[in-house]
């Protein structure tokens, strides 16, 4: 419950979430880490990642949730949310069926 109700409120304010996030340095690296290489944040990673959520915060105050006790189990919702490579990998999707569409071939079996 708490974790949609995070994704809802994310994706609201996604694209000043990640304006902001591109002004911290190696912030969408660190983040991405867990995503990317399945491999858990280090206690540093975490203190890292959220030092630099505090100073996002003051331009986006729905990632307080994140700093308050416990808000570390929210930071794979905010990676997730955040992982602009899903959105690709659909409008590559959608671009491949209506480009076949649009030239109105149809695939023949092999």
């Amino acid at each position: 419950m708490l974790t949609s109700f995070f994704k809802r409120l994310i994706m609201k304010n996604k694209t000043l979430i990640l304006r902001e996030a591109q002004n911290v340095r190696d912030f969408m690296t660190l983040l991405m880490k867990r995503k990317n290489t399945s491999l858990p944040w280090t206690p540093d990673e975490i203190k890292q990642l959220k030092s630099h959520l505090i100073r996002m915060s003051f331009y986006v105050p729905v990632l307080m949730i994140i700093l308050l006790p416990g808000g570390k189990f929210l930071l794979p919702v905010l990676a997730e949310v955040l992982d602009r490579r899903e959105q690709r990998r659909h409008a590559l999707i959608d671009g491949d069926t209506t480009a076949k569409a649009m030239n109105g071939k149809k695939e023949e079996p092999v």
